[in-house]
């Protein structure tokens, strides 16, 4: 592996487990109003501070969750407690992270998926802080007069959790290693990925955006070669298919000299059904890439084998046939997913 490959795959972290411990609430006051010519004053202890938050945002310049690789452990500060004359103790400052678009939150333990953030500057709280403390004068009433006692502040959260990145395009290119998916990305955007002649070129997934008509535009991902088996961990497995999932629509890519079309096709699609049946809804284009190697005859034998309906297109990133149409049938299929 090239250095430049190194740097890349290393930059690229997707997936993080941390420690987050929120903070604990301030404890409630015990104390009584004390003035030169009151001496039997009531009670007037303030309440506990909130603990702090930790806190996760999303921002749209992030793509990476490689800051938080190395910060393992999170820790907001503790409420302070409350003071006389009923004032609050101050809050714990709260800690906010910020994460990428896509990020999902689980439970480290349970793997339970506790919320995902897919809006610019949206907030959500992994870790609540604990409520302060009552303090005494809370607890002031017609037979207790003098409560000489308050509440403790609340405990905050203190758990492990996982976060994982999910890329956030508007089409996910699909295909076994080789099937081109890098070349397309460099022929239609200005990304950049490393182009070889084998298997698991892309290491990370890669994101282009392609310039369309009238100023628009529109983001590709290429995703990493999908092998036979990969729903259940083989090859890159569940690292990168889950970052289809993110994806509005599919666009397979089958080599034209692949041995069997149809058969590569299907395995792609059983792939993903295994991990997400939901996948099977996301809009579908076929493309046949290097098609410059093929005559009408062998076009039309292979079209002949696809299952009626299917979008489908020939390609070629090299010669740039059928780039433009592509794009155009990309464009209005967003479109109508979209309306």
């Amino acid at each position: 592996m090239s250095k430049n490959r190194k740097e890349q795959s290393s930059n690229f972290v997707d997936y993080v487990k941390v420690f987050c411990a929120s903070g604990n609430g301030g404890a409630g006051a015990v104390h009584f109003r004390r003035e030169k010519f009151v001496s039997m004053g009531g009670p007037d202890g303030g309440d506990g501070g909130r603990g702090g938050h930790i806190i996760l945002e999303a921002d749209k310049q992030l793509w990476t969750l490689l800051h938080l690789k190395y910060k393992k452990h999170i820790k907001a500060k503790h409420g302070k407690p409350g003071g006389k004359q009923c004032a609050t103790g101050k809050s714990g400052d709260d800690i906010i992270l910020k994460v990428p678009l896509g990020t999902v939150v689980r439970n480290a333990e349970t793997r339970e998926q506790l919320f995902e953030l897919t809006e610019p500057g949206e907030q959500r709280i992994i870790a609540e802080g604990g409520m302060g403390g009552l303090g005494n004068w809370h607890f002031k009433n017609s037979t207790q007069q003098t409560p000489r006692y308050a509440q403790p502040g609340i405990e905050g959260i203190e758990d492990w959790f996982i976060l994982e990145l999910k890329v956030l395009a508007d089409v996910g290119l699909v295909g076994f290693p080789n099937a081109g998916k890098s070349t397309l990305l460099s022929s239609i955007t200005a990304a950049k990925p490393e182009i070889a002649d084998y298997a698991f070129t892309t290491l990370t997934p890669n994101l282009g955006i392609v310039p369309y008509r009238d100023h628009r535009s529109f983001i590709v991902a290429d995703i990493p070669g999908i092998i036979e088996g990969a729903s259940e961990g083989k090859g890159l497995g569940h690292v990168f298919l889950r970052h289809i999932e993110r994806n509005s629509v599919l666009l397979f890519m089958i080599p034209a000299d692949s041995q069997d079309h149809l058969a590569e096709y299907n395995i792609l699609m059983s792939e993903l059904e295994k991990y997400n049946p939901e996948m099977m809804h996301k809009d579908q284009i076929v493309v046949i890439s290097k098609s410059d190697m093929l005559d009408k005859e062998l076009m039309d034998l292979i079209v002949g084998t696809f299952p009626k309906g299917l979008p489908h297109m020939f390609i070629s990133s090299i010669t740039n046939d059928n780039l433009e149409q592509l794009k155009d049938t990309l464009w209005n299929t967003l479109n109508v997913s979209n309306d």
